[in-house]
């Protein structure tokens, strides 16, 4: 635990904000200023937000003697990743009156909004409302959106994974009124007694957790990656429980040893949902009682996890919960990557999973995506499902309606696009980063698509091109993009310059390892080229190209 005398700023912030309300609502009626308050940009991420500027212009803005283009990213708390199509049109509109346009699916099935000017905000989030939507502990030191598989071959274990999704949701959100008389009542909705919150008390947790469910054999949400790791066991075509793991993480801090990209441990086994529930909370409990609370880089639960060893950390979820936790089951992962295509479930329903290039959708001139989309909305007759690889799936289509949905997509080029793209850029994902990421140090979605191009006539060369090779950019060690655990990973280090990473597992079972560090994009492309080749003339029988680059980094040692 640590020494209330040690604290960081944030922990002050938190216990000070009168149930995370702050200075908030002065700062958004400062007309002076797109910026809030600096204690009010910590609080405003419990809402889902973040405060950010476009670092594209900075120079331009400084050179006239303004200040920065500020404006706020809004997330919604999407729990399995689901809308209706009446939602999804709502989502269009709102993103065409209110931010850049742009509709950026996560890599936690979830959607973002970016650009919104302060004056916007509100507006915004009322819109949302409307549709039944929130972006309450979208951010911030909480349980974050939980995901889980969104695989359509797995119905109808998906139905119930995706309501256990939003169950935990629902469990772990702070009991604080603010979001609403900040966002939607414009009134003081104060009441101590029913903002008494015994799983974050006033404290919250010592930095963001995450939740994610797997039903094996698909890792498709990379489960491993979690604070806590719920996997499905499944006999006789039913649930029977889960095996539980925490501890998993990919953030870490150039030149700072102390920090490091984890995977999570395996704690055990539960055979009811109400046991499962209880240990979700209880694990949540000990990182908020144990967790650090002085240096934010080491107050993520696999820190705490490997400071009171496995065992400790399970003894103590064990005593709180009052049961012991069943030895873990056996499970099998096969693959993590999205199927693409037309896909039937067992009621016979239709489901379209589309290829969205890092989550951006948007109307370029040879490819209205977002139009298109729109226009399948209308008709009223699809589900919109999101997946953690960034991808969309147009989902519960009757018999009846699907030539419809399917004609649809091919006169907007989604159905062309999908099958036209290679192998490599549909097992591409990456974060936001630059412009408006204050935290990135290189490009992320805006420069993976051109690396992809350039990468892909040397895999053609290699004959390597229907080859499922997972890569993976982020524009800063913190891992939104889940480089560390690609076949192929990049972490920015400065503009144009990344630390080249190999030797990750396609299944999402083992990290990769630094191989080449703030190489520029001539040497990336010459490694890969080298590496390929390796991996053509050495490669065991159906080995992938992480295992083998796993296999090549021992031998260079």
């Amino acid at each position: 635990m640590t020494d209330k005398n040690n604290l960081s700023p944030v922990e002050r912030i938190k216990t000070g904000s009168n149930g995370l309300r702050g200075t908030l609502k002065e700062s958004l009626l400062d007309d002076f200023t797109g910026a809030i308050r600096e204690d009010d940009q910590t609080l405003i991420k419990f809402h889902g937000m973040y405060q950010q500027d476009d670092r594209d212009r900075r120079e331009e803005r400084v050179a006239k003697k303004l200040e920065w283009l500020y404006s706020y990213m809004i997330r919604l708390r999407l729990p399995g990743g689901f809308l209706t199509s009446e939602q999804w049109a709502s989502l269009h509109e709102i993103a065409e009156n209110h931010s850049t346009g742009v509709i950026k699916i996560t890599t936690r099935q979830t959607i973002q909004l970016h650009g919104i000017l302060k004056s916007h905000v509100r507006p915004t989030i009322q819109n949302f409302n409307l549709q039944h939507l929130d972006s309450i502990a979208a951010c911030g030191d909480v349980n974050r959106n939980v995901t889980c598989t969104s695989n359509p071959s797995e119905s109808p274990l998906h139905q119930v994974v995706y309501e256990l999704a939003g169950k935990i949701s629902e469990m772990c959100l702070p009991k604080t009124k603010s979001y609403y008389d900040l966002w939607i009542d414009d009134e003081l909705l104060i009441d101590r007694k029913t903002e008494e919150d015994p799983l974050y008390q006033d404290r919250y947790l010592p930095r963001k957790l995450k939740i994610g469910i797997a039903i094996p054999p698909n890792n498709d949400v990379d489960v491993f990656i979690n604070d806590i790791a719920l996997i499905a066991i499944v006999e006789d075509d039913r649930i029977v429980g889960y095996n539980i793991a925490a501890g998993g993480g990919l953030g870490a801090t150039h030149g700072n040893e102390a920090t490091y990209a984890r995977l999570a441990s395996l704690l055990g086994f539960v055979d009811t949902e109400e046991k499962l529930l209880k240990a979700v909370y209880e694990i949540i409990t000990v990182q908020r009682d144990f967790g650090n609370r002085s240096d934010r880089k080491l107050s993520r639960l696999k820190y705490t996890i490997d400071q009171l060893g496995i065992e400790g950390y399970r003894n103590e979820v064990e005593k709180r919960c009052g049961f012991a936790l069943e030895p873990a089951r056996e499970f099998k992962f096969e693959q993590r990557k999205d199927r693409y295509g037309w896909t039937r479930n067992h009621e016979g329903k239709w489901f379209y999973t589309l290829f969205v290039e890092h989550g951006r959708v948007l109307d370029i001139e040879e490819y209205p995506l977002k139009s298109g989309l729109l226009k399948i909305a209308e008709t009223g007759n699809v589900n919109f499902r999101f997946t953690c690889n960034q991808n969309l799936i147009l989902s519960d289509i009757r018999e009846e309606d699907k030539a419809e949905v399917e004609n649809l997509l091919k006169e907007h080029g989604i159905s062309g696009y999908t099958e036209k793209a290679s192998a490599l850029r549909k097992n591409s994902v990456a974060c936001v980063a630059l412009n408006t990421c204050s935290l990135a140090l290189a490009e992320g979605q805006r420069y993976l698509p051109v690396l992809v191009t350039k990468i892909e006539p040397i895999l053609e060369k290699y004959g390597l091109q229907d080859e499922n090779i997972t890569i993976r950019m982020t524009g800063c060690p913190n891992g939104c993009g889940r480089s560390p655990n690609a076949e192929i990973g990049f972490v920015g280090t400065a503009y144009e310059k990344y630390n080249l990473h190999i030797g990750g597992d396609r299944l999402g079972m083992r990290l990769n390892t630094k191989f080449k560090e703030n190489i520029g994009e001539e040497e990336i492309l010459e490694t890969l080229d080298k590496l390929f080749g390796i991996y053509l003339q050495r490669r065991y029988s159906e080995e992938t190209f992480g295992d083998f680059s796993y296999r090549y980094l021992q031998t260079q040692k």
